[in-house]
């Protein structure tokens, strides 16, 4: 039975249409009301005991897996005798299938760059432990997401080898055309299975035909068409890989998904140093397709289902228009893009030929060390808040890339001086990167729970400092450097907009571990915790009223006080950021559905809204620059997306838009340095690993600090003492 929209399921997920159907269940779009994100809730109708095992296989495959061309499980639950439900990350954009469909033939960089994506997904499945296979690789389980990144989607038919095992436990269906031999029957399939079914989706991709089934080929009833006879416009070299990955012999094939990405990106001298990070040209709005769902296009008259072992009528589509192009628009940007470029050389290399107001207008990536003029503002502490009341978000369009040009570059390498006690602790000295100690304090899952650990920033000296029974994480330094503050229990690391750190409370340790006591008593659901910068309080997030909003702890008298109350159009308030001078808090409201920043005074007065960036992304983890004038936060698309950073001066909220900074993404949880000229911060490398970085506030000497496989993450630099 199709669910109601407007049902609440499992009294919590609001069904707000229906993605797709066909005949084992249906894909709904529905709002996750307890976190307020859309999410795709997937069903299954059939309740044997073979298909529910199956579809508990997929919820179980999804849920342990981590990487970013991969949708993310958050739920999966059984409803009686009605139907088991699959609830996971909702990806806003087309398949490859509609993008075919739409557009004709994809071209020859699109192939590679998508190929490339799928194999850094594959590689990362192929190489957990056991391995996952996914088996069922195809034009509409590849998602194209809105802002052009790339998943692999639809895990149903996926397999989990265990040692030798030679055949599959589960379903054996298969899509002809794309299915290579051996998945016909009861040979073994193995990782080189997937390669095959990447090859043929490229292969269908560049020609707009499905190639010739893998089964009918092995039984020399038909042979594949070369690729170049069907769409000469590719390259030899890429036709070349794309027929090797489709081999009818396995040894044939390339032998892991690593081979396969090098062949794909060598196969054009402009592909061959891509970084690890591939998108392809976003969908347009929904008015441009039909929307419809690989579930919707394969369950209409005419069309096999995945588990008919039938063949499929071969599918031509329709070749993109050719469009005329206007040589005056070209021809007006090369002089603009010659004169642009010319004033960058003379900042770079001649400065004192560019008046010092054009020199401020260009990111300081592109100028040499020490360019950037030395003058600065002078800082006054800010005169009171102006008081102002929750308006409507208004939708700004953000601005072209720039970089924070208030902060100076300092790109000397870490360099830690310290001294040996007694008891072997060390104490750092001194360091000239970041003006601080050189150490980072940061939560990490290495151990099973998360903890708390030290590390330098020359990548030694890793030290643990918490061994916590319920977990520890989101430490934060006093401001000298003495102590930490932290949150327990933590059972792993949470998205800003979920709610799992429950009975958790505030600590407090000496910064070498010792010391160890609770500053909230009582189980209240407490976490963000951020030091004032004249020691004295701790601001932080609770729960203990039932929503989120934000406390002040003072440590002297213990007493807690709150700043903010979610009320009217504001669901909660988290993730405060105290100001330099102390008088200020950025922090982060969830409003209207829509995560945006804020600024109060520290009585909780005066809140006013910095950056109106609209209801199509969301803005979290404000964080102030030294300078007491800079803001920094953390922005994504609503949805599976990957942050960047973004900056704004607190003054300019009024008159400007924020700026986004051409810095690597993703980029999370960021903490700036001391002395301003450096940044901390989460990300994820190309197998989904999450570790800590640092680099430049211009981007320069990106350093990977951790390399544990488990998750690594809230990262504090540790001030001078």
């Amino acid at each position: 039975m199709t669910l109601e929209r407007g049902l609440l399921l499992h009294k919590r997920y609001r069904i707000v249409e229906i993605l797709g159907q066909g005949g084992m269940g249906s894909v709904y779009r529905a709002v996750d009301e307890n976190l307020g994100v859309d999410v795709a809730v997937k069903e299954n109708l059939f309740t044997t005991d073979e298909y529910a095992r199956q579809f508990r296989l997929e919820a179980v495959i999804l849920a342990n897996l981590r990487h970013p061309n991969l949708p993310r499980v958050t739920d999966h639950f059984v409803i009686g005798d009605q139907g088991q439900y699959l609830v996971m990350d909702y990806i806003e954009g087309e398949d490859l299938r509609q993008r075919m469909e739409r557009m004709g033939n994809i071209t020859e960089d699109e192939a590679i760059l998508l190929g490339a994506a799928i194999c850094d997904a594959l590689s990362y499945l192929h190489t957990r432990k056991p391995p996952i296979l996914h088996r069922d690789i195809k034009p509409g389980n590849v998602k194209i997401a809105s802002e052009g990144h790339i998943f692999l989607v639809d895990f149903g038919l996926a397999k989990v080898l265990h040692g030798s095992q030679a055949t599959t436990t589960g379903a054996r269906a298969m899509t002809p055309g794309y299915s290579p031999p051996e998945q016909y029957g009861t040979a073994r399939t193995d990782p080189r299975t997937d390669i095959y079914s990447l090859g043929a989706t490229l292969y269908a991709a560049l020609t707009g035909i499905i190639p010739e089934d893998g089964l009918a080929r092995a039984m020399d009833n038909t042979q594949l068409t070369p690729l170049r006879k069907r769409n000469s416009k590719i390259s030899r070299r890429l036709s070349a890989a794309i027929e090797k990955a489709m081999g009818i012999d396995p040894a044939d094939r390339f032998q892991n998904a690593d081979e396969f990405k090098r062949a794909l990106l060598g196969s054009k001298s402009k592909t061959q140093r891509l970084p690890g990070e591939y998108v392809i040209e976003p969908p347009p709005g929904s008015d441009s397709y039909d929307g419809r769902s690989p579930i919707e296009k394969e369950s209409r008259p005419g069309s096999s289902l995945r588990d008919g072992v039938g063949s499929e009528e071969l599918h031509e589509f329709k070749p993109r228009k050719k469009l005329r192009r206007n040589r005056v628009i070209p021809s007006l940007l090369l002089v603009l893009f010659l004169l642009v470029s010319s004033i960058v050389i003379a900042a770079r290399f001649r400065p004192d030929l560019v008046p010092p107001d054009m020199v401020k207008y260009i990111p300081a990536p592109l100028l040499g060390s020490g360019d950037v003029p030395a003058t600065s503002p002078t800082i006054a502490p800010p005169t009171d808040l102006p008081v102002e009341t929750l308006a409507p978000a208004e939708t700004q369009e953000v601005v072209a890339i720039a970089t924070v040009t208030s902060l100076p570059t300092n790109t000397l390498p870490p360099v830690v001086e310290t001294t040996l006690t007694p008891n072997s602790t060390v104490i750092p000295v001194s360091t000239l990167t970041g003006g601080g100690t050189g150490q980072i304090a940061f939560a990490s899952s290495r151990s099973g729970t998360p903890q708390i650990y030290l590390i330098n920033l020359d990548l030694t000296g890793l030290t643990p400092l918490t061994n916590l029974d319920e977990g520890a994480c989101q430490p934060t330094w006093s401001p000298d450097g003495s102590q930490i503050v932290f949150i327990s229990p933590c059972k792993s690391r949470a998205e800003f907009f979920e709610n799992i750190y429950t009975n958790s409370s505030l600590y407090v340790m000496n910064a070498d571990g010792s010391g160890q006591k609770p500053l909230t008593t009582v189980p209240s659901s407490d976490f963000d915790p951020d030091w004032s910068p004249d020691g004295k309080r701790i601001a932080f997030t609770s729960l203990r009223d039932g929503k989120k909003d934000i406390y002040i702890l003072t440590l002297e008298t213990g007493a807690i006080v709150r700043l903010t109350t979610v009320a009217d159009d504001v669901q909660e308030n988290s993730q405060p950021s105290w100001s330099p001078f102390g008088n200020q808090i950025a922090y982060t409201v969830k409003r209207v559905g829509a995560y945006q920043v804020w600024v109060m005074s520290d009585t909780g007065q005066g809140n006013v809204q910095i950056a109106r960036s609209g209801q199509q992304v969301w803005d979290f983890l404000p964080v102030w620059a030294p300078d007491n004038e800079t803001i920094l936060f953390s922005q994504r698309d609503v949805g599976p997306s990957r942050p960047w950073l973004m900056s704004i001066r607190f003054e300019d909220r009024a008159t400007k838009t924020p700026m986004r900074l051409d810095l690597p993404r993703p980029i999370e949880d960021v903490e700036i340095s001391p002395d301003g000229s450096w940044l901390v911060y989460e990300s994820t490398d190309n197998n989904g690993n999450r570790d800590i970085y640092f680099m430049t506030v211009s981007g320069g000497n990106r350093t990977r600090l951790t390399v544990d496989p488990n998750a690594d993450f809230d990262p504090s630099w540790r001030p001078a003492q």
